[in-house]
């Protein structure tokens, strides 16, 4: 079995000792252009003429939950996608979310204020139940968000394209309840995958339909939001903040308005890191399927997006 790793920005090393590692049976190599043609690929952000040189590949693993950057490319319709399904993500992204909520629900960042000013002052704090969250996409990612969520006694709703079952989520679906879901929330969470149908999704008539005194929180891709929306509803005081991992153009550029905003908290996509021992483990066992003809979880649907 021929594996080639191909991952921008990556140090490959460390990845490559781990991989061959935990593959004996394979050849495990850096791909290079002009490399031999491989079985199977490991990649992140690869470029076109990867693809272009590894048209025969059966299948290329992507190593971060998104497939977008992937799906821009030309890659030859006999390559099976095959994304991550969480690999140490799922656990990363509650932990984010919850932290995000909390810190706006108990309203922190006023306890900051007044212990810089020296002022001893308790607030009082609503019930959870003014507090509905929802959830935007319920996923393997999404599900184990809106479960760490309900963990806290917050009411929690979900929505997806399709129809889910979720214990202690009550789930909306479709285009039709969209709208129901929106209005039944006050916190908007965002674990939707980037795709057409996603761009430009929160934008100011979904946010003006959430619960007054909204709040979003973002751990999907930066393309779903419409940002100057966002501003002008917090100015009108129908958004009281955000708490933002991704961005339309990443890094965020240095005069973005974000930056300095007073209810905006930014973190550098960083909610949900790629854990490698992890990756590595799901990533071998499902080779391992594949190689030996049986079905897989995983598999990117190309018309969908993910």
């Amino acid at each position: 079995m021929q594996i080639t790793f191909c991952c921008a920005a990556t140090d490959a090393e460390p990845w490559l000792n781990e991989l061959r590692a935990a593959l004996p049976g394979a050849t495990v190599s850096l791909w290079q252009s002009g490399a031999p043609a491989a079985d199977y690929a490991i990649v992140w952000q690869p470029p076109q003429v990867f693809f272009d040189e590894q048209p025969q590949l059966k299948a290329a693993f992507n190593i971060g939950a998104g497939v977008d950057a992937l799906l821009r490319l030309n890659i030859a319709p006999t390559t099976q996608l095959i994304r991550l399904d969480d690999a140490g993500m799922g656990a990363q992204m509650a932990e984010y979310v919850c932290h995000a909520l909390i810190r706006h629900y108990r309203d922190f960042d006023a306890d900051d204020t007044d212990q810089h000013a020296g002022i001893w002052q308790q607030r009082e704090v609503l019930p959870r139940s003014e507090m509905p969250v929802g959830i935007m996409g319920l996923g393997v990612l999404g599900q184990r968000v809106a479960k760490a969520v309900a963990q806290f006694d917050f009411p929690v709703n979900g929505w997806s394209r399709t129809a889910k079952v979720v214990p202690g989520v009550r789930c909306f679906s479709g285009a039709d309840c969209f709208h129901d879901f929106l209005a039944a929330s006050r916190v908007l969470v965002s674990v939707l995958p980037a795709t057409p149908a996603t761009r430009d999704l929160i934008n100011r008539d979904t946010l003006q339909r959430l619960q007054p005194g909204g709040y979003l929180i973002n751990v999907a891709r930066g393309s779903q939001l419409v940002e100057e929306d966002l501003l002008a509803l917090m100015e009108s005081g129908h958004m009281a903040g955000a708490a933002l991992d991704v961005f339309r153009t990443e890094p965020l550029p240095k005069d973005h308005p974000f930056w300095m905003h007073p209810k905006i908290h930014i973190t550098p996509h960083s909610a949900a890191l790629t854990i490698r021992s992890e990756s590595i483990a799901q990533i071998a066992s499902k080779l391992a399927a594949l190689h030996s003809g049986k079905p897989v979880a995983g598999l990117v649907d190309r018309q969908r997006g993910y």
